[in-house]
């Protein structure tokens, strides 16, 4: 299928779209920079996990046999991003009183059930940095051979002038070398660094550090950026097609990544590399400092300060559909709301689909939606496209019930096979209970049950029993709609 596709993706090494063409035939190596795991994960972190999976999932419903890659940093990353500070891992580790590996464990634990519940699909493989203290210690050794690292009292850093003699340090994220020093204040005195621009490949580990590994220069831990160049190139190669991260990470994290790739291997690791972009809340920058910041599972139980009510994983992953994954998305109340209304618009018409009677002529172009809804996503994977485009098939949807429009049993079933295609398998969206199901059956069995004895002790106006099954039903995550043509649900 993806041989008749021609998808584009938006690439930052180039700032331009390119038509997407795999190293190998039918197959795509992606990486994600997966979480540093010593706090719950956010929703901006979640935001880009999401878009990830739904394109993870576009390059899979294509028919591309995809290995997707994404780490658990479990050491290595310091407080401060220009390799001072102590490691994050290590901090939480003294604060909380336990092992750094405890602290590793619990926060891996809330990701991998946060995502679960966000229905993201898991990696195909999931390597941790501390599984890959051998493999950057050999990556070192190659770039100290090739002259492009030093040793400093147990410490190896990169050195960014000599390889910037050879190649261009600061090509993604469109910096000039030139123009970092001339904006770096001197190093201290207490700096190893030979210049302020050079970062750690590996760390001396103090006598307090508890995170440590023997190494050919003693005691230390590796440098941030350096386990994700050896995770990649190991499980994917030396050059792979597509990297993604959020856009934060642009850099240092991906420029360090893309110099210590060439600086090992001589050539550019990646093809493609994608950039999510933030998530802001009521406007401003998500930060836990202000308090301006909001859990996932706060989101989900409703307690918080920030939503007058509790939204189901599903609508929040709606929501995030909605802006295309390379813009700021602002959270807010009214936006949340919004977008709730709208997948339950979505839910029903496709709820609808197996009570639509077929007619021997067709009077809508069904084939011509189905194309614009690949053209959205071949357009660097423009979700909220697609959204307005499934908005126009819940129309179509509607106009057949109504017998305002007419479809035959062949474009009734392109529909049903569209919807399903978008909506559940690349969206990853989920509603209630998918259409035609056993329990959805089940489910609206019993809900009719429910409604008629609402409705009947609304015609003998008995206020108190409707409005209990009404208040009940709502406590229980289900939602009544009274209408012209009677009583309609949804589950949230």
């Amino acid at each position: 299928r993806y041989q008749d596709q021609k998808l584009q993706l938006y690439n930052s090494l180039t700032g331009e779209k390119e038509i997407f063409k795999s190293i190998n035939e039918g197959l795509v190596g992606m990486y994600v920079c997966g979480p540093t795991v010593y706090s719950n994960v956010h929703l901006g972190n979640c935001r880009t996990f999401i878009s990830f999976d739904m394109i993870y999932r576009y390059l899979q419903h294509l028919g591309y046999k995809v290995r997707y890659v994404r780490n658990i940093t479990d050491a290595g990353h310091l407080t401060d991003d220009a390799d001072e500070g102590e490691d994050k891992i290590s901090k939480k580790a003294r604060v909380e009183k336990l092992e750094p590996m405890e602290i590793v464990q619990q926060y891996t634990l809330d990701f991998h059930n946060v995502l679960n519940k966000f229905n993201n699909l898991p990696p195909n493989i999931e390597p941790t940095a501390t599984g890959h203290i051998v493999e950057q210690i050999e990556i070192i050794k190659t770039i100290i051979d090739n002259g492009y690292a030093y040793e400093r009292n147990g410490s190896i850093y990169f050195n960014v002038l000599k390889f910037n003699e050879d190649h261009e340090y600061g090509k993604l994220s469109g910096r000039k070398l030139e123009d970092m020093i001339a904006n770096t204040r001197a190093l201290d005195a207490q700096s190893e660094k030979d210049n302020p621009q050079d970062f750690a490949l590996w760390k001396k580990a103090s006598p307090a550090h508890i995170m440590r590994w023997p190494s050919p220069w003693g005691d230390g831990f590796p440098g941030w950026h350096l386990e994700c160049t050896v995770m990649s190139s190991k499980y994917l190669g030396e050059t792979f097609d597509i990297h993604g991260g959020g856009m934060d990470l642009k850099f240092p994290h991906h420029e360090c990544e893309i110099a210590q790739g060439e600086a090992a291997h001589g050539h550019s690791p990646v093809n493609y590399w994608l950039h999510a972009n933030m998530l802001t809340l009521n406007g401003k920058k998500m930060s836990k400092s202000t308090g301006n910041s909001i859990l996932p599972e706060e989101l989900f139980t409703g307690d918080n300060d920030f939503m007058e009510k509790a939204f189901s994983p599903s609508v929040v992953r709606f929501f995030m559909m909605q802006a295309h994954y390379r813009s700021v998305l602002d959270f807010s109340n009214d936006a949340i709301l919004a977008a709730e209304k709208g997948f339950n618009r979505l839910s029903e018409a496709i709820k609808t689909i197996e009570d639509l009677t077929p007619s021997k002529e067709t009077s809508i172009d069904v084939p011509a939606w189905v194309e614009r809804c690949y053209a959205a996503m071949n357009d660097d994977f423009n979700s909220p496209i697609l959204i307005a485009e499934l908005f126009e098939g819940a129309k179509m949807i509607h106009a057949v019930k109504e017998g305002k429009q007419t479809a035959t049993a062949g474009d009734i079933e392109l529909i049903k096979e569209t919807f399903n295609a978008f909506f559940y398998d690349v969206l990853g969206l989920e509603t209630s209970a998918k259409t035609g199901s056993t329990d959805s059956k089940h489910l609206d069995g019993a809900m009719q049950l429910i409604i008629d004895l609402r409705t009947q002790a609304r015609a003998n106006k008995d206020w108190a029993t409707s409005d209990q099954i009404r208040d009940q039903l709502v406590a229980a995550g289900i939602q009544l709609k009274d209408g012209a043509d009677g009583t309609t649900y949804t589950v949230k």
